[in-house]
């Protein structure tokens, strides 16, 4: 048997009474990091065997567990953090207990994107995960190209060293004028969230290094429903704002084909003609 179990994403008191039954009773509790979740057991005084399950020896510590399970042991995944097999690979270790036949059930626990989504005052009814962006450049502009056409709330996962990267790519793909919610330090004693326009959040954070690991809860592209009717003094004073932010005619052009749902191609006419 499987069980799948939420810990804590940083208060320890979120770990649930039945979370704490379930690792109490299992013949083997598979982790990440071993010592961060010997703390947490620690703390509640929890016994149990622990075994590194994580990204990089999910192949043959994946096998042995499967062994074990088949053997008629009980074992409970979880990650450092959240519930496992969310930007961890527990998807891989519960695929393959469903091809051996070996039960799998979930012990639900705290989820670092959804306590974003809440806390973030954005559409609620549809949100897309996107989770890490990849670090490789061409399936980098691969998924901020979807990102930025997605009408649903989007949620992503950053890492604090990475954050201004991350907040800067987003506005080079046109949307610096978006509603963004960036959310560090849950359930902690020092939560912050951070809410503004793309532009306000970035220029936040160029003034206050990063701490902590950040949720990044983005607002949807304009459905056709929303795509605004602006006068022509609007869409003059909205061209001037976006070139005093230090954009260039391209990337004024390109943001404003995302906001205004119009040719690219006539906008950048429109801007230089506008900006001579």
């Amino acid at each position: 048997m499987l069980y799948l179990v939420g810990t804590p994403i940083g208060n320890m008191q979120d770990l649930s009474p039945r979370a704490i039954e379930v690792l109490k009773s299992v013949d083997i509790v598979a982790c990440e990091d071993t010592r961060r979740t010997g703390l947490l057991l620690s703390h509640f005084d929890i016994s149990a065997k622990l075994v590194s399950y994580h990204e990089h020896n999910k192949a043959s510590s994946g096998s042995k567990l499967i062994s074990r399970m088949k053997e008629g042991l009980s074992v409970a995944l979880v990650s450092d953090a959240g519930m496992p097999s969310i930007s961890d690979p527990g998807e891989d270790l519960v695929r393959l207990c469903i091809e051996e036949g070996i039960d799998v059930t979930a012990v639900p626990g705290p989820v670092a994107g959804i306590t974003a989504l809440v806390l973030s005052g954005m559409d609620t009814h549809h949100y897309f995960f996107e989770g890490f962006l990849p670090v490789e450049t061409k399936e980098r502009k691969e998924r901020l190209q979807v990102v930025s056409m997605m009408t649903a709330t989007t949620i992503l996962y950053e890492a604090p060293h990475r954050l201004l990267r991350t907040l800067s790519d987003l506005s080079e793909a046109g949307l610096s004028g978006r509603r963004i919610s960036a959310c560090r330090e849950l359930t902690k004693r020092y939560e912050e969230v951070v809410r503004g326009t793309l532009s306000e959040v970035i220029d936040h954070f160029t003034k206050v290094p990063p701490k902590g690991e950040f949720v990044l809860v983005l607002e949807g592209a304009p459905t056709e429903k929303e795509k605004p009717v602006l006068t022509e003094e609007e869409r003059k004073n909205r061209i001037i704002n976006l070139e005093n932010e230090g954009m260039s005619t391209k990337e004024i052009a390109k943001t404003l084909a995302l906001e205004w749902g119009e040719s690219k191609k006539a906008l950048y006419s429109e801007v230089l003609e506008m900006l001579k």
